[in-house]
C-alpha cells in the first residue's frame, strides 16, 4: 500500500465515504490528520494509509457501513492503497477546547473535512506513546508543527487521561526533548 496519503485521497475517500453515509462533514484525526493540518508534513507524520475518521454531526452514523465499504480489506483500500477507519470521538485522548481548533478545508466535490489540530493529535499520541505515535510527535516538534511548551499545556488540559496516561505523556515528552534538536 502507498505510504503517503494526499488531501486529493482524503477527498476521494470523504466523497464516497459521503455517499454511504449521506453525511458531507467528516473529522480526519489520528496521524493523517497532519495531511490537513500542515502544508508539507514531514514523511513521519503521514506513513499512515490508515485514514481515522468519523461524521461530524453525527459520529456513530455508518460506522459499519463505512468500515466494510471503505475499510483495510475493501476493494476501495485494494484499489488506493489507503482505506477509512471508523473511529469513535469518545475513544481519543484529547485536550478542552480539540473542536474548537479543528481545520477546516471545504472541498470542490462538497464534502468537508475538520482536522484535528496537531498539538491536540500529539496529546493523544503521547497517551499511547508506541513507536509510531513518538515518531509522529518527535517529527512534529523538530519541524516546529507542534510546540513541546504548548503540547505540555495541553496535556494538563485533557481531563481524559487517567494518571498513568498523564504521565506516560510527560514522560514521553520529556524524553523526546532529551534527544536534542527538537524546539521547546
Amino acid at each position: 500500500m502507498s505510504a503517503t496519503v494526499t488531501l486529493d485521497d482524503i477527498q476521494r475517500l470523504l466523497v464516497e465515504a459521503s455517499r454511504i453515509s449521506n453525511h458531507r462533514a467528516f473529522v480526519i484525526v489520528g496521524s493523517l490528520s497532519a495531511v490537513g493540518a500542515v502544508i508539507q508534513p514531514p514523511p513521519d507524520m503521514v506513513q499512515s494509509v490508515d485514514i481515522d475518521l468519523y461524521p461530524k454531526l453525527d459520529p456513530e452514523r455508518g460506522f459499519v457501513e463505512i468500515a466494510e465499504q471503505l475499510g483495510e480489506h475493501s476493494p476501495f483500500a485494494k484499489t488506493h492503497g489507503f482505506y477509512a477507519d471508523p473511529v469513535s470521538p469518545r475513544i481519543l485522548s484529547l485536550p478542552d477546547g480539540w473542536e474548537s481548533r479543528l481545520i477546516q478545508i471545504p472541498f470542490t466535490s462538497g464534502v468537508v473535512a475538520y482536522f484535528l489540530d496537531p498539538t491536540d493529535a500529539a496529546v493523544s499520541k503521547l497517551a499511547r506513546s508506541h513507536d509510531n505515535d513518538l515518531r509522529w510527535v518527535r517529527a512534529g516538534i523538530r519541524e516546529r508543527i507542534i510546540h513541546a511548551a504548548d503540547l505540555a499545556s495541553r496535556i494538563g488540559e485533557t481531563p481524559i487521561l487517567t494518571a498513568v496516561e498523564a504521565r506516560r505523556c510527560r514522560d514521553s515528552l520529556a524524553i523526546l526533548l532529551q534527544e536534542g534538536g527538537v524546539n521547546g
